[in-house]
């Protein structure tokens, strides 16, 4: 039988009513894999390439032949903008066999979630700390609602892998699991995985199964791809400003933005006229101010506003009027946005996307892109790099475009490797290990230390903690009051514990400020970090308020919308560059071949840098010279490596070398003061490195390095070592240094 015939007859019907001539090779893949195995499933294939189909379409198959007497498939989605989008596709085509889906979030109506909890059944949609929540609340539940668990599908699963959310998600599957008494088979899907094998391991851990992974041949897809250079002010790279003929798609001149226009946001607003596009940004601050930026531009044009703003900050009502407003093709505007909307939201037919400065990974990168391109069209984006002109009297690495460079980087690296970033799976995620201790005793009340350790240390996650370190968390937590001993020798949560977990930050394992809710009369805008006193204005929601009053007990903003424009900010907003782009970097700065998808500005900034680069050897040497007794170190290595070096450097050969004003430009270079020469520089450097180091060694004295959520209730020991251990890359440390031994010490 083909697989076409083994679908259900409404899903050949779903099928002709689409008009689909045939089932494409991922389709069939997938359910091949579903009918006809019992192992985990992971998808990987191109945006809007039908991966969402190809689990369901066999999932409900099998439903519509024997109905689950529960929840029978529960999805996972990292969004709760994908959720709400995937539940309109998933409703239409489950209705006619009677399978109904329900969605479970934050904005979900109360009563919606009732009626799941008096029938459970069908498919459930929900995020991780959705799932965290049910777990924690309807502990007693769970056996009844997911009883009969046969899938669990995983979407955007590569979102999922780079950090403590990821472990917290199969955590709570296993969990779930156990209480359900279930074994349920999961399906990963997504578009851009560096490691397959990696992540079909990851996708299986604790299961007994192993997991397929398709290899679907991707066909040969054209990118239209254009990278443009802007100084801030006006006098560009290549002389003048871009006129229009350096357009990669020519097309008729419309009018200009306003002038003395920032050049870079003026090229936004002149090609997004008359089409649909997102304009991806890097932060939110950044989203803010170009949204006012933007729209003041309308403004001073006379014409209407045709930007709309999304971001993780906003209210549920901002996030789903961009949404919907995105899925009318018939209005042609452009939404300005951060990682919100990278993920497969569908929003209908857009025209191109819009990246200011470079994304951090070339994963982020592939799925930016890939909003565009979706039904017949070509994916298109135009990278818009910006940097202020540099100084004539600027040190040497200050002269650098870092962003173009590492624009170009990200593009070469998948264009000539289809290279994606590896997950990360070898961390040691002790914070996550608090919070799933918390969350279990939590959910389950009085436990024994002994049957405590046995239910978190077998989530499969914390196969690197050991029991020693396990012991030492608990005796940290009773001395904290985070847990608490009974009467009969039992542990349950201790008093400031129970602050921690009731309170609805605590479902998220992802590092967050302190946030105040912002309104203007029955207006919910959003939430900001650090509200400014009465008086002053915030930017919010693409517009500027100012501030009535603050009611800090309640964390409230009330305020009103006023003219003008001032900076955004909601937090510190980290980037992680993986070794493999900086090298690629280095690359583009030494090589001299030219890139199609290079604009005019951008060609000459390049030229420019690869002149200069090539008269200092700054693409060559790792180190140098910029003067009496300045240095500058450029280690091309990833965030992680490059805050090892950072730290090698000042601990173990600091003094040896008389280090001092040391400044560090991460994860790009290092300036500082010496009174070594280079000679002497790197023989310290391959004396210290042949001695043995403990990544302890490369803690500061008196640091408390708090990096993850929940890092701050752990003990310092655990705290330190998890830094040390789990987010300095020691191994890349060595491996740099014995690179640069063998090139520069005789």
């Amino acid at each position: 039988m083909g697989i076409f015939e083994r679908y259900a007859p409404f899903v050949q019907e779903y099928i002709y009513r689409n008009g689909w001539e045939s089932l494409r090779a991922i389709q069939v893949a997938a359910a091949n894999a579903i009918f006809y195995s019992d192992e985990h499933l992971l998808l990987t294939a191109s945006t809007a390439s039908g991966k969402t189909e190809a689990a369901f379409f066999p999932i409900i198959t099998l439903f519509s032949e024997d109905m689950p007497s529960s929840v029978g498939c529960l999805y996972i989605g990292p969004l709760k903008a994908l959720i709400n989008d995937q539940f309109m596709r998933l409703d239409d085509l489950c209705a006619e066999a009677g399978i109904p889906v329900w969605h479970w979030h934050g904005d979900v109506a109360q009563g919606h979630k009732e009626k799941l909890m008096k029938h459970p059944s069908g498919i459930l949609q929900i995020t991780p700390e959705s799932l965290e929540a049910m777990l924690l609340h309807k502990h007693a539940a769970i056996p009844k609602l997911f009883g009969d668990l046969r899938f669990v599908v995983i979407d955007e699963v590569h979102s999922l892998l780079r950090g403590d959310r990821g472990g917290q998600t199969l955590c709570l599957i296993e969990r779930l699991s156990r209480l359900a008494g279930v074994n349920p088979r999961r399906i990963g899907l997504s578009a851009t995985i560096g490691d397959p094998e990696g992540t079909g391991k990851f996708l299986a851990l604790g299961t007994g199964r192993g997991t397929v992974i398709p290899r679907i041949e991707a066909k040969g897809a054209k990118w239209r791809l254009s990278i443009e250079h802007f100084y801030v002010k006006d006098v560009q790279a290549a002389g003048e400003r871009t006129d229009i003929e350096a357009l990669p798609v020519l097309e008729e001149k419309t009018d200009e933005a306003p002038a003395n226009a920032d050049p870079g946001i003026g090229y936004i607003f002149e090609h997004t006229r008359g089409k649909k596009c997102l304009i991806f940004v890097n932060s939110r601050e950044e989203c803010e101010t170009l949204t006012t930026t933007l729209r003041q531009y309308c403004e001073r044009a006379h014409e209407p506003d045709r930007f709309l703003i999304h971001h993780g900050n906003l209210s549920a009502s901002y996030r789903e009027t961009a949404e919907e407003a995105m899925k009318d093709d018939s209005q042609f505007l452009s939404t300005v946005t951060t990682a919100t909307l990278e993920l497969g939201i569908d929003i209908g037919r857009l025209e191109r996307a819009f990246q200011i400065d470079a994304p951090w990974t070339v994963s982020s990168f592939l799925q930016r892109m890939g909003r565009t391109g979706r039904r017949e069209l070509p994916p298109e984006m135009w990278f818009v790099m910006r940097e202020d002109e540099p100084e004539a009297r600027a040190m040497l690495p200050a002269t650098i475009p870092w962003k173009l460079l590492q624009g170009i980087a990200l593009v070469q690296l998948y264009l000539e490797e289809r290279w994606v970033e590896p997950p990360r799976l070898e961390r040691l995620p002790y914070s996550l290990l608090y919070h799933q201790t918390m969350s279990t005793l939590a959910s389950c009340g009085e436990l024994s230390p002994r049957a405590l350790a046995d239910r978190v240390l077998r989530l499969s996650y914390f196969h690197r903690v050991s029991q020693e370190d396990y012991r030492i968390l608990l005796r940290h937590l009773l001395k904290t009051d985070h847990i608490q001993h009974t009467e009969q020798g039992g542990l349950i949560v201790g008093l400031r514990g129970e602050r921690v977990v009731s309170s609805y930050k605590f479902y998220g394992v992802f590092q967050e400020n302190e946030e105040y809710t912002v309104r203007s009369e029955s207006q919910e805008l959003g939430t900001v970090v650090l509200p400014p006193p009465v008086g002053e204005k915030l930017a919010i929601a693409g517009h500027v308020w100012v501030v009535l009053e603050v009611d800090h007990k309640r964390h409230l903003v009330y305020c009103e919308q006023v003219g003008g424009s001032i900076p955004a900010y909601f937090g510190q907003c980290p980037g992680d560059l993986h070794t493999k782009i900086l090298k690629r970097m280095r690359q583009v700065l030494q090589e001299q071949r030219t890139y199609p998808y290079l604009m005019r500005n951008a060609v000459a900034r390049l030229e420019n840098a690869r002149l200069t680069a090539s008269r200092s050897q700054a693409g060559k040497k790792p180190l140098l010279h910029l003067g009496g007794n300045m240095w500058c170190l450029l280690p091309w290595v990833g965030t992680y490596t490059f805050l090892a070096i950072e730290r090698f450097l000042k601990i173990r050969c600091g003094e040896r070398l008389g280090l001092k004003n040391f400044d560090s430009a991460r994860p790009y270079y290092m300036q500082f003061t010496m009174k070594a020469d280079e000679r002497t520089f790197f023989r310290v450097l391959s004396e210290e490195a042949k001695k043995p180091l403990d990544p302890m060694e490369l803690i500061y004295p008196k640091e408390l390095p708090l990096f993850d959520k929940y890092d701050e209730f752990l003990p310092e020991e655990l705290v330190k070592k998890g830094f040390a251990c789990g987010v300095l890359d020691i191994s890349e440390l060595q491996k740099t240094l014995c690179g640069w031994e063998k090139l520069y010490v005789q």
